[in-house]
């Protein structure tokens, strides 16, 4: 009796959050979102996809070929914006830039998906610059474009939506980008906690592997070799003359498996936006739901062994 009538309340459980997740928030028309980081990827999928939907996007590029593409591909709805997110001066002009054309509707939704893996690579092989360079786009400019927009987000009692990582959950290879994860969901439940009161929602998006310009495999074994070629020998022999060949080989491995459905994870910024009741935190992607947010709950001692296993081993002999 007591299972059935646990079945039966799981059941409505899920038919009630599933009522409440179809509900959408009205004239979407009317509403202006900003999306950083719209030349390739996510962000310039997400742009079309709204601007489809009928919502007045605002796209931020850092290039101009990037956004003539953008536009090109858009309705005449669809405006965009040159932003460099490491730079004060040009987080301030996109800002004076939104504010003239919301006005007093404000920012409904502010889209935080600018971002690089760049460069990446065992912690022992980057100097402080490295990590400094991943952390100035993908942590310490989107909490300052975050701070400049937000203003106009509580006029409108709008949406914050982060673009993390699985890999802000759990860090298995060295650089700025899995610190910078971590930061993002740190700031973003801080702020979640702070814009309750205002009416203003922030939510998260944590991807697992998707085929973006990040996970370029030309791009990340460029960034190895490159690395590598400036290490001291001392470093190079402690590792090993086939540790390089040994990580580029689990590399391509596991670009093999990164998803090329980029809507998976669009449609969860697109939710975050248009829904009624929006999630704190979405997972894209089966790699993420199955494998890195369940191994993130387990002990330490248990990720290590399960990562330590396809991890290179230095001084492997040929």
């Amino acid at each position: 009796m007591w299972l059935y009538a646990a079945a039966v309340l799981v059941g409505l459980y899920l038919l009630r959050r599933w009522h409440r997740e179809r509900q959408t928030v009205p004239r979407l028309s009317e509403k202006y979102v900003l999306i950083t980081g719209c030349d390739s990827g996510f962000g310039n999928l997400l742009a079309r996809q709204l601007d489809a939907r009928g919502l007045r996007v605002l796209a931020a590029c850092l290039t101009e070929t990037g956004a003539a593409r953008l536009r090109a591909a858009a309705s005449p709805r669809l405006q965009t914006v040159l932003l460099d997110v490491t730079s004060s001066h040009s987080i301030a002009a996109a800002t004076a830039w939104v504010r003239e054309r919301v006005g007093d509707r404000g920012l409904w939704g502010l889209v935080n998906n600018a971002g690089t893996a760049i460069p990446t690579a065992p912690n022992e092989w980057l100097t402080k610059d490295d990590f400094v360079k991943v952390l100035d786009i993908n942590l310490v400019g989107l909490i300052e474009v975050t701070l400049s927009l937000l203003p106009l987000v509580k006029r409108a009692q709008g949406r914050v939506v982060n673009v993390a990582s699985v890999m802000g959950r759990i860090s298995f290879f060295g650089g700025g980008y899995c610190i910078s994860k971590f930061g993002v969901e740190a700031f973003s439940d801080s702020l979640r906690l702070e814009m309750h009161g205002f009416g203003v929602k922030v939510s998260v998006i944590e991807p697992g592997y998707f085929k973006t310009a990040i996970t370029s495999i030309e791009n990340l074994e460029k960034n190895f070799l490159s690395i590598w070629e400036k290490l001291p020998e001392e470093t190079k022999a402690s590792y090993g003359e086939n540790y390089l060949k040994d990580f580029l080989v689990a590399l391509r491995k596991m670009q093999k498996k990164c998803s090329s459905n980029l809507t998976l994870v669009t449609d969860c910024m697109e939710h975050a936006l248009t829904s009624r009741f929006p999630r704190t935190r979405y997972s894209a992607g089966w790699d993420a739901k199955l494998v890195y947010i369940p191994l993130s709950y387990l002990p330490s001692a248990l990720t290590d062994i399960v990562f330590a296993w396809s991890y290179p081993k230095p001084g492997r002999k040929a």
